[in-house]
């Protein structure tokens, strides 16, 4: 019998950020690494990935990473992940690998070991194995896993919905989760994002009528905004501009190359007639794709709102076009940006996120994915508590008994032993690691205490210059300010500022030497010219102090 471990190291709390951790026995098995966005408490942060700690000291049992689709929340830490760990082994779908080897090639990341697997195709790891099954999501090649061990199968869908109409490569393989249902699960992970809502996610899910709406009742250009690999989505709006005579111009290299690609490999099905180039971005009869890659949601069409994009010009006659409802944590940078446009004089079209859902997993569908599987124990995951704690009401209704419900933070371990789950308190170590451009290290508290005090209280630079044979100060102190005062009106504050600069820099001189105590002067200077302006000012700006020697 097995001893089995079950947490995670993102996803859990919070959306995005996905990574969750199997361990059986000494074997490690990890679904998803995926990314999230700041939500603007941390100043210059471009996203959020997992801390790997956990996994780097473990590295030699982790049998591979495998993930279930092309979205960012799942994908978007891979990156970062093999910059760290090379040797890992990455397995994925096909789409998924393509929109993966596009990131890599972004981030110059050139040693890796990618994997790809079909669904159906069993993969061994000698006592276990992994099976992975075609779900439905808005993207294609979406999977859930099966891991397969002496107690009994785990299951970790990942992102799914139920809709009978989406087929191809969108269509869930419902006959092959009923299978694995009947032969023994142990623990059914699944997302948690929509299930407190009643229902089915489909068909609202589906939007063709609205956008075939907005293209009839709109004459003039439009910008429509979409998120970064929702391609169910572009195959919508693709579908009812093939019934205009509208083309449609796609903004930004990474998401041309994203979309050409799907085109080549039939993951996209669209007339090629119908897309434009930048000739057509200023015809009446455009519909121009902008979507964000790993930045701030809105990032692209905030750039055109403010004048900063070097093709387009939002005018009074342009129609903003949202194309995805809104979600938690985008509510209020949504309404800035509408709001923004709305004063630019053009005209908007959102989603109503009460009216129209993402390809999420809504109560209903929870409940029917339950019955598939059958599991012994259930793990709400993927979404913020009160989504876990819904996910779980819901199971209950299924007929889990509440015992067997399992409600996590990230860290905190459910542990197996013999098929049973076993309490304990348990917990690994988990923390953000926050992104800054294009850096792969960890931005870190202390440059975010920096940027926090530089954007509410300014910066002080002190400077002076020493006769490098007498240690006299021969210039300055000169005292240079930005986001504290306004120095015209602060003249008296500035030279009182000076004078105590001067006796700082003049005590910690050894008398009778030619030794002077930089540190002294750089921690005393920030002591009392701190207190000094925060009594005059109330204020605590940043105090910077440079001493060189002539």
């Amino acid at each position: 019998m097995s001893k089995i471990k079950i947490f995670s190291l993102g996803g859990l709390n919070e959306n995005g950020k996905n990574m969750y951790i199997v361990e059986v026995d000494k074997d490690i098995f990890v679904f998803d690494a995926g990314l999230k966005f700041d939500n603007d408490r941390n100043l210059g942060i471009d996203y959020i990935i997992p801390n790997f700690d956990y996994l780097i000291k473990n590295q030699k049992r982790i049998k591979g990473v495998f993930l279930s689709h092309g979205h960012e929340s799942n994908i978007g830490a891979v990156p970062d992940l093999l910059e760290t760990i090379p040797k890992i082994p990455v397995y994925a779908s096909r789409f998924t690998m393509e929109i993966l080897k596009n990131d890599l090639t972004e981030q110059q990341i050139k040693k890796y070991r990618l994997i790809e697997i079909k669904p159906n195709n069993n993969i061994n790891f000698g006592k276990n194995s992994i099976f992975p099954i075609s779900v439905t999501h808005s993207i294609p090649d979406a999977l859930c896993y099966v891991l397969y061990t002496k107690d009994g199968a785990i299951v970790y869908t990942g992102d799914f919905t139920i809709d009978a109409t989406m087929v191809g490569n969108y269509k869930m393989d419902i006959g092959k989760l009923a299978y694995v249902g009947k032969q023994g699960v142990l623990c059914l992970l699944t997302e948690s994002m929509y299930a407190e809502k009643q229902g089915h996610t489909s068909p609202n899910n589906r939007v063709g009528d609205f956008i075939r709406e907005v293209l009839n009742r709109n004459e003039n250009r439009i910008i429509a905004t979409i998120m970064p690999a929702h391609f169910y989505r572009i195959q919508e709006i693709f579908n009812e501009v093939g019934k205009t005579n509208r083309k449609v111009v796609i903004m930004g290299k990474s998401l041309q190359k994203l979309i050409q690609s799907a085109i080549k490999e039939g993951y996209l099905d669209v007339d090629v007639k119908k897309i434009g180039d930048l000739s057509n971005i200023h015809d009446k009869n455009v519909v121009i794709l902008i979507s964000d890659e790993k930045e701030k949601p809105f990032a692209n069409l905030e750039r055109i709102i403010k004048g900063y994009d070097k093709y387009i010009k939002l005018t009074d006659t342009d129609t903003v076009f949202i194309t995805e409802p809104s979600y938690a944590g985008i509510e209020k940078r949504m309404a800035l940006v509408l709001d923004e446009i709305s004063m630019l004089g053009a005209n908007t079209v959102a989603l109503s996120s009460k009216k129209h859902l993402l390809h999420h997993a809504s109560s209903e569908d929870l409940m029917m994915m339950i019955n598939l599987i059958n599991p012994k124990y259930y793990f709400p995951v993927k979404g913020e508590y009160r989504h876990q704690y819904a996910n779980a009401t819901v199971a209950e209704k299924a007929g889990i008994p509440k015992e067997n419900i399992i409600l996590k933070e990230n860290g905190d371990v459910a542990l197996f032993e013999n098929g049973n789950l076993i309490p304990t308190n348990m917990h690994v170590d988990v923390d953000d690691t926050l992104i800054d451009g294009k850096s792969q290290e960890d931005v870190g508290d202390l440059v975010l205490k920096d940027r926090e005090m530089l954007g509410s209280n300014g910066i002080v630079i002190v400077s002076a210059t020493l006769d490098k044979k007498t240690k006299a100060i021969i210039g300055g102190p000169e005292i240079l300010t930005r986001g504290f005062i306004y120095v015209k009106e602060s003249q008296d504050l500035l030279l009182e500022t000076k004078e105590l600069a001067r006796n700082v820099i003049s005590e910690s001189i050894e008398p009778n030497t030619t030794r002077v105590d930089y540190t002294r002067i750089k921690s005393e200077m920030r002591d009392i010219l701190g207190k000094f302006f925060y009594k005059e000012t109330e204020s605590k700006p940043m105090i910077i102090t440079v001493i060189q020697e002539v």
